[in-house]
């Protein structure tokens, strides 16, 4: 390293490092990245602003070659090249990226497609309105300027901006360690919400959002986002957004229709929105959707067509705002610079303040300059005064003096720019140099110089100039202005809490093969025959299930956990399938004990679940539905127990009988229903464990198969009884394995 005067010395390398790092990120903050909390502009942008109104470049004046402005900044105010100031410019006057636009573009300036826009010697451009608001007073001290990055001249620190851009037209940058993304809003709703807080400084946030709701994006769209998450966001300057699409549903012949899109959220490429609803057609996605085609011309119109007429379209468009960038979520933060310095995150209150503060900084400058003018005119008028009514010795003192000017001022204690004011006066006003003139624009000035002094003397009188300042923009680009109506609006989502699957799968029947060792795979249709399905060496069938591709798998094991998995997800009939415990976390102590098929609009069955032990408890399909490979664990086990059973509750009673051949018979409705526990003891045992349960109605008798043969007994009441009971042997005839 070099210190101040040249020498080297040295230092440790995490040293350098950090004073570099530290020095480049304080420069990317405060000079690229993050817009000024008063003028709304990043440093690139300010710079062209100024250039283009220095050079004449304003929206009273014909197009000029966007090169030219371009090359402007470049020579004169900003130390990089001209591809970054050319695409700040091209964002300027983009009508999709801004809401109200800094640049007036003639030309290809891109498009909502993704399009570039076309080479600067190909486009012509100039500012409009809302940039000479932005630039009204620069030339009056109203701002401080600095000195350029070459030294030649100066460039303003900021802009006078008595346009509200910052909020009008957002924000976004991304600097080291921080970033910024400030939606754009209404002008005329901001302006309404200074104007309540220069009538209440007090006021609330939640009042300022009575007059000034939420972003009002240049796309606009649909805003779904609650109330009070909005009043959050603002509150604290961070937070985010839905925005949606804006459709309608267009009829057609025969009882079809089609959907609309007429406005796409904000930042979202048309293009690339088609092509990603085609990958999900093609992909068979989004069964629902039959096709998709742009009509676009200057407005938006994407046609989205549905699969056939019985599609619900709500339905259809919660699939699709869910799988595309039909909805988005734009996160705001009100990362901003504070005096062109400090970064920090601001609230609504604190930046309509910012700019309220800044406007007022404006008007006194502005002010004191013009006092200036004025007394600087006062002290000449006064000098034409005196040479008006001693005209003919002055043209004397002029023509015959060696030194007049200081003739004059000791004639008639004329100051130094009175006496050089008359000097300088030419022979063709002196006919206009009548009192009457002199006395009359006085007089005026005087007047002016009253009031000026006037509202400089108190606050009230400023802001009562700001308040009709704030009017005069409110006129300018309010509801009369062809963009000044909001755009986006508020809506409440549809409450659909759960898209169903079938609006993302292609819905068709399947049969699920589950082997002894617990390989898995499905087949194409229903009703195959047993004896055709093949299986590994020393493997053979164990669960066969028919389904289809848009049902879940319930799962459940003897550690107790049920496990869920999408049948659209299992693997193909291909080969011998999949390992199950590849596809969910079960242990090689654990073994699958039942496989359930679960249908959409089946989510509440219930089923009956009982441990080695002899407890169990009734649990509903929804509480069973598991989101991970871990799956959920419902039975709580002790040591040396294990789940045993799991079987759909599909009666009025149970029938459980122990490894000790005693059965007991009792309603359902004593067992209860948990999420999650150890349940209660179901059958009593001393040294025996459960061997089979089974529910069944009480009026159709108890069944069972014994080899080939099916028996049913009617009459139960010699072992009816109640839960926790231990029960007696069996009728004749049971099973001597004890299972039903």
């Amino acid at each position: 390293m070099t210190d101040s005067i040249g020498r080297v010395k040295d230092t440790l390398l995490n040293e350098a490092l950090s004073e570099r790092y530290l020095s480049y990120a304080l420069s990317t903050i405060t000079a690229r990245s993050l817009p000024d909390v008063r003028d709304g502009l990043k440093p690139v942008q300010r710079r062209i602003l100024y250039a283009m109104g220095e050079s004449g470049n304003t929206q009273d004046k014909p197009y000029r070659k966007s090169a030219s402005a371009v090359g402007y900044v470049m020579m004169k105010y900003h130390p990089h090249g001209n591809d970054p100031i050319y695409e700040s410019m091209v964002r300027m006057a983009q009508d999709f990226s801004l809401r109200y636009l800094m640049v007036d573009g003639q030309g290809n300036f891109g498009s909502l497609d993704g399009d570039n826009a076309a080479a600067m010697r190909y486009t012509e451009a100039r500012l409009t309105l809302a940039s000479a608001y932005m630039l009204e007073g620069i030339y009056e001290e109203a701002v401080d300027f600095q000195k350029t990055y070459n030294n030649e001249t100066e460039e303003p620190l900021v802009l006078p901006a008595k346009f509200p851009n910052l909020l009008a037209n957002g924000a976004t940058g991304i600097a080291v360690g921080m970033a910024t993304n400030i939606p754009p809003h209404n002008v005329e709703e901001i302006c309404s919400a200074l104007q309540l807080l220069l009538k209440d400084p007090t006021t609330s946030i939640s009042s300022l959002l009575q007059i000034m709701p939420g972003p009002d994006f240049p796309t606009g769209g649909l805003l779904v986002e609650p109330s009070e998450n909005i009043l959050k966001a603002y509150e604290t300057g961070r937070g985010s957004f839905r925005l949606r699409s804006r459709y309608e549903i267009e009829p057609l012949k025969g009882g079809l229709y089609q959907i609309v899109v007429t406005e796409i959220p904000y930042q979202v490429q048309k293009a690339r929105l088609i092509e990603k609803i085609a990958e999900l057609i093609i992909e068979k996605k989004i069964p629902l959707l039959g096709d998709v085609r742009d009509e676009s011309a200057e407005d938006i119109r994407l046609i989205l067509i549905p699969k056939n007429r019985t599609v619900d379209p709500l339905i259809l468009m919660e699939a699709l705002y869910r799988q595309t960038d039909l909805e988005i979520r734009f996160n705001m933060n009100m990362n901003v610079l504070e005096e062109g310095r400090i970064p920090k995150v601001m609230n609504l209150k604190e930046v309509l303040q910012a700019f309220l503060k800044h406007r007022q900084q404006v008007l006194q400058r502005r002010s004191n300059y013009r006092l200036k003018q004025i007394d600087h005119r006062l002290e000449v008028l006064k000098g034409y005064q005196i040479a008006y009514l001693n005209l003919d010795e002055v043209i004397r003192i002029i023509r015959e003096e060696d030194d007049p000017k200081l003739e004059m001022q000791k004639r008639w204690a004329l100051s130094d720019i009175q006496a050089e004011a008359i000097l300088n006066m030419r022979l063709r006003t002196l006919r206009k140099l009548e009192e009457l003139e002199i006395l009359k624009e006085l007089q005026s000035l005087e007047t002016e110089k009253s009031d000026l002094q006037n509202l400089l003397s108190t606050e009230k009188h400023q802001w009562q100039a700001i308040a009709k300042e704030i009017k005069e923009i409110e006129k300018a680009f309010g509801s009369s202005h062809p963009f000044g109506k909001r755009r986006t609006t508020f809506e409440t989502a549809p409450q659909i809490t759960e898209v169903p699957i079938e609006a993302f799968l292609e819905k068709e029947p399947v049969t699920i093969v589950c082997s002894n060792k617990n390989w898995i795979r499905t087949l194409k249709g229903h009703h195959l025959a047993h004896e055709d399905i093949k299986y590994k060496e020393g493997d053979e069938e164990r669960f066969i299930l028919e389904g289809e591709s848009t049902d879940k798998l319930l799962i459940f094991a003897s550690n107790g956990r049920f496990y869920t998995l999408g049948i659209d997800k299992l693997p193909s009939g291909r080969g011998h399938g999949e390992a199950l415990r590849l596809l969910i976390d079960l242990g090689n102590e654990d073994e699958i004990l039942s496989i359930f098929i679960i249908k959409p609009n089946t989510l509440d069955q219930k089923f009956l679940v009982a441990t080695s032990d002899g407890k169990g408890f009734i649990v509903e399909t929804q509480e069973a539905l598991a989101q991970t490979k871990m799956g959920k664990q419902i039975l709580i086990l002790n040591n040396g127990v294990k789940a045993q059973k799991c079987i759909p509750l599909t009666g009025d009673h149970v029938a459980i009988i122990g490894t000790n051949r005693k059965l007991l018979i009792f309603p359902i409705t004593e067992i209860p229903q948990l999420s999650r526990g150890k349940g209660v003891i179901l059958q009593k045992y001393k040294e025996a464990t459960l061997s089979d349960l089974k529910v069944f109605t009480f009026s159709q008798g108890l069944s069972w198969v014994y080899g080939t043969q099916s028996r049913t007994v009617t009459d139960l009441r010699p072992w009816l009884g109640s839960r926790a009971q231990t029960g007696k042997l069996p009728p004749f005839g049971f099973p001597k394995n004890n299972k039903f």
